[in-house]
């Protein structure tokens, strides 16, 4: 069913990834240089695949089972997405224009975090539906 809480979990997700795309800031130095992106392929694939990931989920609502495989993988992919922007932005030479990293960082831990509320919903969604087998 599209009206339970993990549900609502993994939209904010998807919302949080897609605010990323356009919120990532475009890190440049004094000569103009692009340092950091959000239209660089690796990025992109990331952050795509992030949000198709999710939209299955949702999708596939009665194989909970399923969701719960597609969020963990999700949440992988979220994790290295975010490896990817603190390894670039810890390989940052010298002195950026704009010297705060931005929003754009923190967001695939708020999505992380929604993830992980979403399976725990999800595996009680679960349990109960095993503990009302045991009763028939």
């Amino acid at each position: 069913m599209l009206q339970r809480i993990q549900t609502i979990y993994m939209i904010i997700s998807i919302l949080s990834m897609g605010a990323l795309y356009f919120w990532f800031p475009n890190l440049q130095d004094e000569a103009g240089n692009l340092l950091i992106s959000n239209e660089q392929p690796l990025v992109i694939g990331l952050i795509a695949g992030s949000v198709l990931l999710t939209f299955i989920s949702i999708l596939n609502f009665k194989k909970r089972q399923m969701q719960f495989v597609l969020n963990r993988l999700t949440i992988i992919l979220n994790f290295v997405l975010l490896g990817v922007f603190v390894y670039r932005s810890l390989n940052l030479p010298g002195e950026t224009l704009v010297s705060e990293k931005g929003i754009g960082v923190l967001l695939p831990i708020i999505s992380i975090v929604f993830l992980v509320m979403a399976n725990k919903a999800i595996k009680r969604d679960e349990d109960l539906v095993k503990s009302v087998d045991r009763l028939r």
